[in-house]
């Protein structure tokens, strides 16, 4: 009887504890360690440059060496917690299933295990895009909101995540729709923008004419907006033109590691 109680308050305890987060860029790698109750870290971000090329061995290295590093702060979860980790392709049961804008390499490779072997303790693995659709869905943009949600993030390619009623519809890879003839984030990701030298108007055009077939396909009931380029919306919000509300992800750039903690956290059962 003790003893049951004892492990009830114990898994109580764990419900929601700080986990680690890392968020796999292009260009960077960064972690950080994640407030579950609030849904924001509790510390400085940590990052490291990208390794060039962006094999699985190498990444591995780095995701290593994040997890080290947060590891020796005081607010550090438990050394066998598990670690959720972001990447961008799709992933399906811990095999990466795309490689669209990463080193072709990572293609069937299993990047729970590989992540697992090298850290010595549990890891998921999650797309970048739906790691910030959770974090939103949960702690920012889309909280409490019911029906369909798709969070859009706007960086070296779109990236999409489909949330419906406060859950996750993983893998939907929105930026890969054909629009007028073309693969949608070759014309209106933001590195598209920089890359063909648009001025914000030319690229508000584009991104309303990508917005406006995805609400035709899906009519949700909101846009949240992410990526860098977010902190300019003010630039090309103006030329939309939507029958759907769109506003700006709240967590930032801090929203893959929330999610990428959040999701580890939900399967492992230490979130509620």
């Amino acid at each position: 009887m003790i003893g049951n109680a004892l492990s009830k308050k114990d898994e109580k305890t764990h419900k929601n504890a700080p986990l680690i987060g890392i968020d796999i860029g292009g260009t960077g790698i960064k972690g950080g360690i994640v407030d579950l109750k609030k849904g924001k870290l509790i510390g400085d971000r940590f990052r490291v440059p990208t390794p060039q090329p962006a094999t699985p061995e190498a990444v591995a290295d780095v995701v290593a060496e994040i997890v080290a590093e947060l590891s020796k702060r005081p607010d550090a979860p438990a050394a066998d917690s598990p670690v959720g980790v972001t990447f961008p392709g799709i992933i399906q049961h811990g095999v990466v299933h795309s490689a669209a804008n990463v080193d072709k390499s990572w293609l069937e490779t299993d990047i729970d295990r590989k992540f697992t072997e090298r850290l010595g303790r549990p890891v998921e693995v999650i797309n970048d895009a739906d790691a910030a659709g959770l974090a939103e869905a949960r702690y920012g943009a889309g909280e409490g909101v019911d029906g369909t949600v798709l969070v859009i993030t706007l960086g070296t390619g779109i990236g999409s995540a489909f949330i419906f009623n406060g859950q996750l519809v993983p893998n939907a890879e929105l930026g890969h729709l054909e629009v007028d003839g073309h693969d949608a984030e070759t014309k209106a990701s933001a590195v598209a923008r920089e890359r063909d030298g648009l001025s914000w108007d030319e690229y508000g055009v584009l991104l309303n004419r990508y917005l406006q077939h995805v609400e035709f396909l899906f009519s949700p009931e909101l846009f949240i907006v992410g990526g860098g380029i977010s902190k300019r919306s003010d630039e090309y919000f103006p030329h939309l033109d939507l029958r759907t509300k769109i506003v700006t992800a709240k967590l930032k750039n801090d929203a893959g590691i929330v999610g990428a903690a959040l999701e580890v956290a939900l399967h492992h059962k230490l979130a509620k």
